[in-house]
């Protein structure tokens, strides 16, 4: 089943059940469905792997937005960024622990033959490409830095 298809049946469930917090973050994520397929060269059609960035991207932002909230003391607001967060997540991969996040670097910096600092671009195209959808980009990041220092 689809991205959609399954967003779509948890959207009749939601409204069935009244829950106001499933409902706005199944919408969010039909709406960036929509956009997606209606983008020029999608042909009504989005991929697997697009439909992984969009809703890192949704909680992504949903983050950031979480971030300020929290900084302008708005627990309101807080609040349904992080019940968005919640329901997004449930449609992503399990997310990689920081000890298996580590582990998987590792072996990349091997593959590539990572010497130092310098070669953050060769391990981070490689740690995005093998890790999408596993772990956040800034994580990563960090993680790859953090091992290139040793």
């Amino acid at each position: 089943m689809s991205l959609e298809q399954n967003v779509m049946a948890e959207m009749k469930d939601a409204m069935k059940a009244r829950d106001e917090a499933l409902l706005r973050g199944l919408r969010a994520i039909k709406a960036e469905i929509i956009k997606a397929k209606t983008e020029p060269g999608a042909n009504g059609e989005i991929s697997e792997e697009t439909e992984m960035k969009l809703l890192q991207k949704l909680v992504k932002s949903r983050k950031d937005s979480l971030d300020i909230y929290q900084k302008q003391n708005r627990p309101d607001l807080a609040q349904k960024e992080t019940e968005e967060i919640n329901v997004i997540e449930r449609f992503l991969p399990k997310q990689m622990s920081e000890a298996e996040l580590k582990e998987a670097i590792s072996v990349i910096i091997t593959e590539t033959g990572a010497a130092g600092p310098q070669d953050l671009g060769k391990v981070m195209g490689t740690a995005s490409k093998q890790l999408a959808g596993k772990a956040d980009g800034k994580t990563i990041a960090a993680v790859v830095k953090e091992l290139l220092q040793k």
